[in-house]
């Protein structure tokens, strides 16, 4: 979806996984489920993340989100993943508990680009606003001979 702002347009949309610490299953039911998706996009709106598709598995997250350009995707996924836990240990105390060191989430995550295009289509539309008369004029002395 491509989003207009002011002085800027885009089409940002990211893969997210992020996993439990040690893959403990610590969503294992649909009370907690309910709970962390819910906490989830309420930090995501918080931080001004764009939420479509949300799926909160026993020990992992998966999430399709697009945010503005002015943030770092690493703040975001800092953010999210720091934000939930605080709230979650708050609901949930006794989890805590079967997670050695107290942390949630691992450090690690996943985060891959989405597009409308794939990268071949906009490396062939790159290479074509290279013209013949773009060559002529500049004499080759710029970009491509």
């Amino acid at each position: 979806m491509i989003i207009h702002e002011e002085g800027y347009v885009y089409n940002f949309n990211f893969y997210l996984v992020f996993v439990t610490k040690y893959r403990r299953k610590i969503f294992d039911t649909q009370e907690k489920v309910d709970t962390m998706k819910a906490i989830l996009q309420r930090q995501a709106t918080i931080s001004e993340v764009t939420v479509s598709q949300l799926e909160v598995m026993p020990d992992h997250v998966h999430m399709l989100i697009s945010f503005k350009p002015k943030y770092a995707p690493s703040n975001i996924v800092k953010n999210l993943k720091g934000a939930s836990a605080r709230i979650w240990f708050k609901q949930y105390p006794e989890t805590k508990k079967l997670l050695w060191g107290g942390h949630l989430w691992s450090p690690s995550y996943y985060m891959g680009t989405l597009g409308d295009m794939s990268k071949e289509v906009v490396e062939r539309y790159i290479e074509s606003q290279y013209t013949e008369a773009m060559r002529r004029q500049l004499k080759g002395y710029y970009g491509k001979k």
